[in-house]
Protein backbone atom coordinates (compact mmCIF):
# COMPACT_ATOMS: atom_id res chain seq x y z
CA UNK A 1 0.00 0.00 0.00
CA UNK A 2 1.22 3.55 -0.31
CA UNK A 3 1.66 6.36 2.38
CA UNK A 4 -1.87 7.61 1.57
CA UNK A 5 -3.35 4.47 0.88
CA UNK A 6 -2.11 3.29 4.18
CA UNK A 7 -3.59 6.73 6.02
CA UNK A 8 -6.93 6.55 4.36
CA UNK A 9 -7.02 3.15 5.53
CA UNK A 10 -6.46 3.86 9.29
CA UNK A 11 -9.59 6.78 8.80
CA UNK A 12 -13.18 5.42 9.68
CA UNK A 13 -16.03 6.85 7.44
CA UNK A 14 -16.63 9.89 9.96
CA UNK A 15 -12.51 11.10 8.73
CA UNK A 16 -11.56 10.00 12.16
CA UNK A 17 -8.15 7.65 12.49
CA UNK A 18 -6.93 5.32 14.69
CA UNK A 19 -4.63 6.22 17.22
CA UNK A 20 -2.72 4.30 20.30
CA UNK A 21 -2.40 6.76 23.50
CA UNK A 22 -0.69 4.16 25.72
CA UNK A 23 2.55 5.77 23.92
CA UNK A 24 4.48 8.58 24.57
CA UNK A 25 3.58 11.34 27.06
CA UNK A 26 0.28 12.29 29.04
CA UNK A 27 -0.01 16.42 29.53
CA UNK A 28 -2.94 18.03 31.36
CA UNK A 29 -1.57 21.80 31.05
CA UNK A 30 -4.63 22.39 28.50
CA UNK A 31 -7.08 20.37 30.11
CA UNK A 32 -6.35 22.46 33.69
CA UNK A 33 -7.45 25.25 31.74
CA UNK A 34 -10.15 23.64 30.25
CA UNK A 35 -11.53 22.78 33.66
CA UNK A 36 -11.24 26.12 35.06
CA UNK A 37 -12.42 28.72 32.68
CA UNK A 38 -16.15 29.57 33.17
CA UNK A 39 -18.07 30.45 30.15
CA UNK A 40 -17.29 34.27 29.37
CA UNK A 41 -13.63 33.59 29.42
CA UNK A 42 -13.74 30.73 26.53
CA UNK A 43 -13.80 32.09 22.78
CA UNK A 44 -15.28 30.26 19.40
CA UNK A 45 -12.85 32.25 17.14
CA UNK A 46 -9.49 34.07 17.28
CA UNK A 47 -10.90 36.96 15.84
CA UNK A 48 -13.46 36.54 18.73
CA UNK A 49 -10.57 36.71 21.40
CA UNK A 50 -8.26 38.97 19.49
CA UNK A 51 -10.96 41.81 19.59
CA UNK A 52 -11.46 40.85 23.11
CA UNK A 53 -7.95 41.49 24.61
CA UNK A 54 -7.16 43.94 22.33
CA UNK A 55 -9.90 46.03 23.01
CA UNK A 56 -8.92 46.08 26.42
CA UNK A 57 -5.66 47.71 25.30
CA UNK A 58 -7.21 50.25 23.60
CA UNK A 59 -8.77 51.23 26.73
CA UNK A 60 -5.74 51.25 28.87
CA UNK A 61 -2.55 53.44 29.29
CA UNK A 62 0.43 52.64 31.13
CA UNK A 63 3.14 54.96 33.18
CA UNK A 64 5.59 55.21 35.41
CA UNK A 65 4.98 57.18 38.71
CA UNK A 66 6.88 58.20 42.46
CA UNK A 67 5.44 55.47 44.83
CA UNK A 68 5.55 58.27 47.29
CA UNK A 69 3.11 60.58 45.07
CA UNK A 70 0.35 57.86 45.43
CA UNK A 71 -2.16 58.77 47.76
CA UNK A 72 -4.38 56.19 49.28
CA UNK A 73 -8.32 56.85 50.29
CA UNK A 74 -9.70 54.64 52.42
CA UNK A 75 -13.28 56.52 52.88
CA UNK A 76 -14.44 52.93 52.32
CA UNK A 77 -15.21 50.28 54.79
CA UNK A 78 -13.63 47.13 52.86
CA UNK A 79 -10.30 47.00 52.93
CA UNK A 80 -10.18 45.75 48.81
CA UNK A 81 -12.36 49.16 48.45
CA UNK A 82 -9.64 51.60 48.78
CA UNK A 83 -8.92 53.78 45.75
CA UNK A 84 -6.03 55.45 44.86
CA UNK A 85 -5.18 59.23 43.54
CA UNK A 86 -2.28 58.95 41.39
CA UNK A 87 0.29 62.05 40.38
CA UNK A 88 -1.26 63.77 37.33
CA UNK A 89 -5.00 62.33 37.60
CA UNK A 90 -7.65 64.07 38.80
CA UNK A 91 -9.92 60.79 39.45
CA UNK A 92 -9.84 58.13 41.79
CA UNK A 93 -8.33 55.29 40.72
CA UNK A 94 -10.13 51.73 42.01
CA UNK A 95 -7.49 48.63 42.57
CA UNK A 96 -8.51 45.40 41.40
CA UNK A 97 -7.84 41.99 43.51
CA UNK A 98 -4.97 41.62 41.26
CA UNK A 99 -3.42 45.08 41.43
CA UNK A 100 -3.94 45.39 45.07
CA UNK A 101 -1.86 41.99 45.88
CA UNK A 102 0.76 43.84 43.32
CA UNK A 103 0.61 46.88 45.29
CA UNK A 104 1.08 45.37 48.76
CA UNK A 105 3.81 42.80 47.50
CA UNK A 106 5.71 45.49 45.89
CA UNK A 107 6.02 47.61 49.36
CA UNK A 108 6.44 44.15 51.44
CA UNK A 109 2.53 44.34 53.20
CA UNK A 110 0.98 40.79 53.17
CA UNK A 111 -2.23 41.11 50.87
CA UNK A 112 -4.10 38.89 53.02
CA UNK A 113 -3.26 39.98 56.08
CA UNK A 114 -4.39 43.97 54.79
CA UNK A 115 -7.68 42.49 53.31
CA UNK A 116 -8.87 41.52 56.66
CA UNK A 117 -8.57 44.72 58.17
CA UNK A 118 -10.76 47.98 59.13
CA UNK A 119 -10.00 49.91 55.38
CA UNK A 120 -8.55 53.01 57.39
CA UNK A 121 -5.98 50.60 59.32
CA UNK A 122 -5.06 48.88 55.71
CA UNK A 123 -4.91 52.34 54.31
CA UNK A 124 -2.56 53.85 56.60
CA UNK A 125 -0.48 50.64 56.47
CA UNK A 126 -0.73 50.72 52.71
CA UNK A 127 0.62 54.62 52.51
CA UNK A 128 3.94 54.36 54.89
CA UNK A 129 5.05 51.33 53.10
CA UNK A 130 4.32 53.77 49.83
CA UNK A 131 6.17 56.77 51.12
CA UNK A 132 9.20 54.42 52.41
CA UNK A 133 9.09 52.50 49.14
CA UNK A 134 12.70 51.75 48.47
CA UNK A 135 12.33 51.62 44.89
CA UNK A 136 10.66 54.65 44.54
CA UNK A 137 9.01 54.26 41.35
CA UNK A 138 6.17 51.51 40.19
CA UNK A 139 4.87 51.20 36.27
CA UNK A 140 1.02 50.83 36.40
CA UNK A 141 -1.70 49.63 34.17
CA UNK A 142 -4.90 51.50 34.28
CA UNK A 143 -8.34 51.09 32.42
CA UNK A 144 -11.00 52.66 31.72
CA UNK A 145 -14.42 50.77 31.45
CA UNK A 146 -17.21 52.84 32.89
CA UNK A 147 -14.91 53.43 36.12
CA UNK A 148 -11.12 53.80 36.28
CA UNK A 149 -9.23 50.51 37.61
CA UNK A 150 -5.85 50.45 38.06
CA UNK A 151 -4.94 46.44 36.23
CA UNK A 152 -1.79 46.17 37.23
CA UNK A 153 1.36 47.55 38.88
CA UNK A 154 4.70 46.32 39.06
CA UNK A 155 8.16 47.44 38.80
CA UNK A 156 9.32 50.23 36.94
CA UNK A 157 11.86 47.48 34.46
CA UNK A 158 8.59 45.07 33.95
CA UNK A 159 8.57 44.53 30.17
CA UNK A 160 5.29 44.36 29.44
CA UNK A 161 3.72 42.18 26.50
CA UNK A 162 0.15 42.54 25.41
CA UNK A 163 -1.82 39.94 25.31
CA UNK A 164 -3.06 41.05 21.84
CA UNK A 165 0.41 40.71 21.27
CA UNK A 166 0.73 37.53 21.36
CA UNK A 167 -2.90 36.48 19.43
CA UNK A 168 -1.78 38.48 16.29
CA UNK A 169 1.53 36.43 16.27
CA UNK A 170 -0.29 33.25 16.29
CA UNK A 171 -3.04 34.86 13.99
CA UNK A 172 -0.08 34.89 10.97
CA UNK A 173 -0.11 31.52 10.99
CA UNK A 174 -3.68 30.14 12.07
CA UNK A 175 -5.84 32.81 11.04
CA UNK A 176 -8.91 32.45 12.43
CA UNK A 177 -8.17 29.16 14.29
CA UNK A 178 -11.17 27.09 13.25
CA UNK A 179 -10.22 25.38 10.09
CA UNK A 180 -9.91 28.79 7.93
CA UNK A 181 -6.02 27.38 7.25
CA UNK A 182 -3.98 23.88 9.28
CA UNK A 183 -4.45 25.04 12.69
CA UNK A 184 -7.02 24.55 14.37
CA UNK A 185 -9.27 23.76 17.48
CA UNK A 186 -8.72 19.94 18.43
CA UNK A 187 -11.05 17.53 17.78
CA UNK A 188 -11.57 14.52 20.00
CA UNK A 189 -10.87 11.31 21.20
CA UNK A 190 -13.69 8.28 21.29
CA UNK A 191 -12.32 6.30 24.06
CA UNK A 192 -14.93 3.48 22.95
CA UNK A 193 -13.82 2.91 19.52
CA UNK A 194 -10.32 4.31 19.82
CA UNK A 195 -10.82 6.92 17.11
CA UNK A 196 -9.74 10.16 16.87
CA UNK A 197 -12.06 12.61 15.07
CA UNK A 198 -10.16 16.29 14.34
CA UNK A 199 -14.08 17.71 12.98
CA UNK A 200 -16.22 18.77 15.69
CA UNK A 201 -18.08 21.50 16.00
CA UNK A 202 -16.27 24.40 17.97
CA UNK A 203 -18.35 25.25 20.86
CA UNK A 204 -17.87 26.96 24.63
CA UNK A 205 -17.24 22.98 25.67
CA UNK A 206 -14.65 22.09 22.71
CA UNK A 207 -12.86 25.15 22.72
CA UNK A 208 -9.41 25.87 23.52
CA UNK A 209 -9.07 29.66 23.28
CA UNK A 210 -9.15 31.47 26.82
CA UNK A 211 -8.58 34.90 27.87
CA UNK A 212 -9.46 36.38 31.07
CA UNK A 213 -8.71 40.06 32.65
CA UNK A 214 -5.12 38.61 33.62
CA UNK A 215 -4.22 36.23 30.94
CA UNK A 216 -4.85 34.51 27.50
CA UNK A 217 -4.08 30.78 26.52
CA UNK A 218 -4.42 28.79 23.28
CA UNK A 219 -4.00 25.56 22.26
CA UNK A 220 -4.24 24.41 18.63
CA UNK A 221 -3.32 21.41 16.20
CA UNK A 222 -2.92 20.47 12.84
CA UNK A 223 -4.82 17.31 12.92
CA UNK A 224 -6.08 16.86 9.58
CA UNK A 225 -2.55 16.50 8.20
CA UNK A 226 -1.84 13.40 10.11
CA UNK A 227 1.83 12.14 9.92
CA UNK A 228 2.75 8.48 9.64
CA UNK A 229 5.88 7.51 12.01
CA UNK A 230 6.29 3.70 11.89
CA UNK A 231 3.91 0.74 12.68
CA UNK A 232 1.89 -0.43 15.36
CA UNK A 233 2.18 -4.08 16.81
CA UNK A 234 -0.47 -4.83 15.06
CA UNK A 235 0.74 -3.53 11.58
CA UNK A 236 -1.13 -0.04 11.76
CA UNK A 237 0.05 2.90 10.84
CA UNK A 238 1.52 4.63 14.26
CA UNK A 239 -0.20 8.71 13.66
CA UNK A 240 1.03 11.89 14.93
CA UNK A 241 -0.10 15.60 14.26
CA UNK A 242 1.50 18.84 15.58
CA UNK A 243 0.31 20.75 18.14
CA UNK A 244 1.09 24.29 20.09
CA UNK A 245 -0.14 26.22 22.90
CA UNK A 246 1.33 29.30 23.85
CA UNK A 247 -0.17 31.71 27.14
CA UNK A 248 0.57 35.00 28.54
CA UNK A 249 -0.32 37.83 31.20
CA UNK A 250 0.05 41.53 30.61
CA UNK A 251 -0.60 41.96 34.22
CA UNK A 252 2.08 39.99 35.33
CA UNK A 253 0.19 36.66 36.54
CA UNK A 254 2.81 34.41 34.65
CA UNK A 255 5.59 35.00 32.23
CA UNK A 256 5.13 34.50 28.21
CA UNK A 257 5.51 31.40 26.66
CA UNK A 258 4.76 28.69 24.11
CA UNK A 259 5.32 24.35 24.06
CA UNK A 260 5.19 22.65 20.56
CA UNK A 261 4.91 19.03 20.40
CA UNK A 262 3.83 15.63 18.24
CA UNK A 263 0.72 14.31 19.98
CA UNK A 264 -1.95 11.40 18.88
CA UNK A 265 -4.99 12.55 20.49
CA UNK A 266 -6.92 15.32 22.77
CA UNK A 267 -9.71 13.99 24.87
CA UNK A 268 -13.02 15.95 25.63
CA UNK A 269 -11.42 17.04 29.04
CA UNK A 270 -8.46 18.23 26.41
CA UNK A 271 -5.77 16.03 27.91
CA UNK A 272 -2.84 15.87 25.57
CA UNK A 273 -1.98 11.96 24.90
CA UNK A 274 0.94 10.09 23.41
CA UNK A 275 2.96 13.39 23.21
CA UNK A 276 6.40 13.39 21.85
CA UNK A 277 9.42 15.97 21.00
CA UNK A 278 8.02 18.40 23.11
CA UNK A 279 9.71 21.74 23.42
CA UNK A 280 9.05 24.76 25.66
CA UNK A 281 10.49 28.28 26.04
CA UNK A 282 9.35 31.07 28.25
CA UNK A 283 10.34 34.78 28.43
CA UNK A 284 9.82 36.87 31.82
CA UNK A 285 8.54 40.21 31.59
CA UNK A 286 11.79 41.74 32.41
CA UNK A 287 13.45 44.82 30.94
CA UNK A 288 13.59 43.32 27.33
CA UNK A 289 11.29 41.00 27.30
CA UNK A 290 8.92 42.55 24.08
CA UNK A 291 12.26 42.57 22.12
CA UNK A 292 13.16 38.91 22.81
CA UNK A 293 9.68 38.15 21.78
CA UNK A 294 9.87 40.00 18.36
CA UNK A 295 13.42 38.38 17.62
CA UNK A 296 12.69 34.85 19.61
CA UNK A 297 9.27 34.02 20.70
CA UNK A 298 6.63 34.88 17.85
CA UNK A 299 10.09 33.73 14.98
CA UNK A 300 9.86 29.94 16.57
CA UNK A 301 6.51 29.70 16.39
CA UNK A 302 6.28 30.60 12.58
CA UNK A 303 8.88 28.12 12.40
CA UNK A 304 7.23 25.55 14.02
CA UNK A 305 4.43 25.82 11.81
CA UNK A 306 6.02 26.07 8.58
CA UNK A 307 8.75 23.08 9.44
CA UNK A 308 8.74 19.67 7.98
CA UNK A 309 7.73 16.88 10.13
CA UNK A 310 10.77 15.17 8.38
CA UNK A 311 13.16 15.68 11.14
CA UNK A 312 11.01 14.26 13.80
CA UNK A 313 9.69 11.16 11.85
CA UNK A 314 13.23 10.56 10.63
CA UNK A 315 14.06 10.60 14.18
CA UNK A 316 11.62 8.33 15.55
CA UNK A 317 12.53 5.47 12.69
CA UNK A 318 15.91 5.57 13.41
CA UNK A 319 15.51 4.77 17.20
CA UNK A 320 12.67 2.58 16.79
CA UNK A 321 15.44 1.07 13.94
CA UNK A 322 18.01 1.14 16.43
CA UNK A 323 18.23 -2.55 18.17
CA UNK A 324 20.02 -2.46 21.69
CA UNK A 325 19.31 -5.19 23.59
CA UNK A 326 18.28 -8.81 22.17
CA UNK A 327 18.31 -10.26 25.77
CA UNK A 328 17.89 -9.96 29.54
CA UNK A 329 20.98 -8.97 29.98
CA UNK A 330 20.95 -6.63 27.64
CA UNK A 331 17.83 -5.27 28.50
CA UNK A 332 18.95 -4.57 31.89
CA UNK A 333 22.63 -3.71 30.74
CA UNK A 334 21.10 -0.91 28.68
CA UNK A 335 18.73 0.19 31.52
CA UNK A 336 21.59 0.57 34.73
CA UNK A 337 23.71 2.06 32.49
CA UNK A 338 21.69 4.88 32.04
CA UNK A 339 21.07 5.48 36.23
CA UNK A 340 17.84 3.60 36.17
CA UNK A 341 17.54 1.36 39.28
CA UNK A 342 16.68 -2.40 39.30
CA UNK A 343 13.27 -1.69 40.47
CA UNK A 344 12.34 0.68 37.47
CA UNK A 345 14.35 -1.32 34.93
CA UNK A 346 11.93 -4.10 35.92
CA UNK A 347 8.92 -1.87 35.92
CA UNK A 348 10.28 -0.33 32.54
CA UNK A 349 10.37 -3.88 31.20
CA UNK A 350 7.67 -5.36 32.69
CA UNK A 351 5.25 -2.45 31.10
CA UNK A 352 6.82 -2.59 27.38
CA UNK A 353 6.15 -6.42 27.62
CA UNK A 354 2.50 -5.58 28.70
CA UNK A 355 1.93 -3.02 25.78
CA UNK A 356 3.73 -4.73 23.28
CA UNK A 357 3.45 -8.29 23.93
CA UNK A 358 7.13 -8.69 23.47
CA UNK A 359 10.05 -7.46 25.86
CA UNK A 360 11.84 -4.32 24.53
CA UNK A 361 14.39 -4.26 22.22
CA UNK A 362 14.82 -1.00 20.04
CA UNK A 363 16.04 2.32 21.69
CA UNK A 364 12.04 3.21 20.62
CA UNK A 365 10.87 0.37 22.89
CA UNK A 366 12.77 1.69 25.98
CA UNK A 367 11.50 5.30 25.61
CA UNK A 368 8.08 4.20 25.32
CA UNK A 369 8.48 2.22 28.35
CA UNK A 370 10.08 4.97 30.79
CA UNK A 371 7.06 7.54 29.64
CA UNK A 372 4.47 4.83 30.35
CA UNK A 373 6.27 4.55 33.48
CA UNK A 374 6.47 8.30 34.03
CA UNK A 375 2.61 8.78 33.34
CA UNK A 376 1.89 6.44 36.53
CA UNK A 377 4.01 8.78 38.80
CA UNK A 378 2.14 10.92 41.31
CA UNK A 379 4.75 13.43 42.07
CA UNK A 380 5.68 16.08 39.47
CA UNK A 381 9.60 15.96 39.87
CA UNK A 382 9.59 11.65 39.71
CA UNK A 383 7.84 12.24 36.52
CA UNK A 384 9.18 15.10 34.55
CA UNK A 385 13.19 13.52 35.61
CA UNK A 386 11.69 10.06 33.86
CA UNK A 387 10.38 12.20 30.82
CA UNK A 388 12.96 13.86 30.32
CA UNK A 389 15.39 10.73 30.42
CA UNK A 390 13.49 9.09 27.94
CA UNK A 391 13.76 12.34 25.71
CA UNK A 392 17.59 12.04 26.09
CA UNK A 393 17.46 8.78 24.85
CA UNK A 394 15.46 9.20 21.93
CA UNK A 395 17.29 12.13 20.75
CA UNK A 396 20.71 10.55 20.92
CA UNK A 397 18.80 7.48 18.91
CA UNK A 398 17.81 10.58 15.95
Amino acid sequence: MTHVEILDAARDRAGGYKVDVSRGERIGRVSSEWFSRPADERYLSLSDLYAAVHGRTERSRTRTVESAAIRVDASRDNAERLSLMLPGSDMPIAPTHWSFGQLAGLVSAPAAYLRQLPAPLAGINLQYGLTSHRAEQVKTLEIEDGRVELRAVTGPDYGRIFDHELVAAVQRIAGNGTGDTRWKVPGVLDWSTGIYNPRVDITQDTTTLYASDRDVFLFLVDDLNPIEAGRLPDGSPDLYFRGFYCWNSEVGAKTLGMASFYLRAVCQNRNLWGVEDFEEITIRHSKYAASRFAHEAAPALTRFADSSPLPFVNGIRAARGKIVARSDEDRSDFLRKRGFSKAETAKIIETVLAEEGRKPESVFDFVQGITAVARDKTQQDARLDLEARAKKLLDRAA
